[in-house]
């Protein structure tokens, strides 16, 4: 096992005020109710974004409470890395604005796409950027405002999807100091992007009357071939990083999966060997948010006490893209 190289220093989350039920959606015309949507998914609300809330105000909102519980002041920060599939603009960088917001003046900031891997790829990237010696304070945030880019008419995609930010401030380790990232995996699959994507609005197929007719511009997604590959990869990444922190189950007091689907969550926790009451779940009160749903399930995971100093906990992950991955971390 390396010595770890970068820690969590602090979490945070923040969600929007407006609570969405799957009553409600129901009441919107949707063709569901709640036990349909319960028995598929385990989602029975999600927040959702309304005005005066942007992706910008809640990612730093989280950032807030992340850098308050870590002991940092904006100007510690050395870098900003933002996951997120849903920017306030497309240019420039959401994390840019976030940083303003925040004053961390002296911070270089980006956003990195991912989907729902968005949170733990950054961490990764974070963890690297400390390890090279160009940053020991490192704010990771992962934040969506899905509400704008779903087709609140599509059963496949809008009792799913919400909005939210969670955040985690990473800093370098002391020599002495056992706690940190022990190990990581990340991996792709760009051949099944059609799967889960958003054909219109990039270079390729720019926004147009037509795409909007066409409603190409919302998320679409393929569920249960997203699903069947969502277990499969998220097994593989819960394998992969046990394997390079040489741990097996049995050493994970916690593990925090993406949270998408409890049949995915259930199904990645019955491969790595790990009872469900070690498993942290709260899809049932925040639906997917994407790249805030680990970071969510991760603030609200400390908030009850479930994570506590010495703890190993495991994450794994698996988004559009195909993207997916894991990380094993020492509290």
């Amino acid at each position: 096992m390396k010595r770890p190289i970068a820690y969590i220093a602090g979490t945070g989350h923040a969600v929007p005020r407006r609570v969405v039920t799957n009553a409600d959606i129901a009441a919107m015309g949707v063709d569901t109710s709640d036990e349909w949507i319960i028995e598929r998914t385990g989602i029975r609300e999600r927040r959702i974004a309304g005005e005066g809330e942007s992706l910008t105000s809640i990612a730093a909102e989280a950032a807030r409470q992340a850098m308050a519980r870590a002991g940092v002041q904006p100007g510690e920060i050395d870098i900003i890395i933002l996951g997120t599939a849903s920017p306030d603009h497309l240019l420039p960088a959401t994390a840019v604005e976030v940083q303003t917001a925040l004053g961390c003046a002296r911070a270089a900031a980006f956003d990195l796409s991912a989907a729902c891997s968005g949170w733990l790829y950054s961490t990764i990237v974070a963890e690297s950027l400390i390890a090279h010696g160009t940053a020991d304070t490192v704010l990771v945030i992962g934040a969506e405002r899905l509400s704008g880019i779903v087709d609140w008419t599509d059963r496949n995609t809008c009792i799913v999807f919400g909005d939210g930010a969670g955040a985690t401030v990473m800093r370098r380790t002391e020599k002495a100091q056992q706690r940190g990232v022990l190990s990581s995996f990340m991996r792709s699959d760009g051949a099944l992007a059609e799967l889960l994507w958003r054909p219109a609005g990039g270079g390729v197929t720019p926004f147009s009357p037509e795409t909007f007719a066409q409603r190409k511009h919302y998320v679409h997604m393929s569920g249960r071939e997203v699903f069947k590959h969502a277990v499969r990869s998220m097994a593989e990444a819960t394998d992969r990083a046990l394997d390079a922190a040489r741990l097996t189950a049995a050493d994970v007091d916690l593990l925090i999966p993406h949270q998408a689907n409890v049949r995915i969550i259930e199904a990645t926790a019955k491969h790595a060997g790990i009872s469900m009451d070690k498993v942290f779940v709260n899809v049932d009160r925040f639906g997917n948010t994407s790249a805030a749903s680990i970071p969510i399930a991760l603030n609200d995971a400390v908030e009850q006490g479930r994570v506590k100093e010495g703890m190993t906990v495991l994450f794994a992950a698996f988004g559009a893209g195909f993207t997916w991955g894991s990380l094993v971390v020492r509290f």
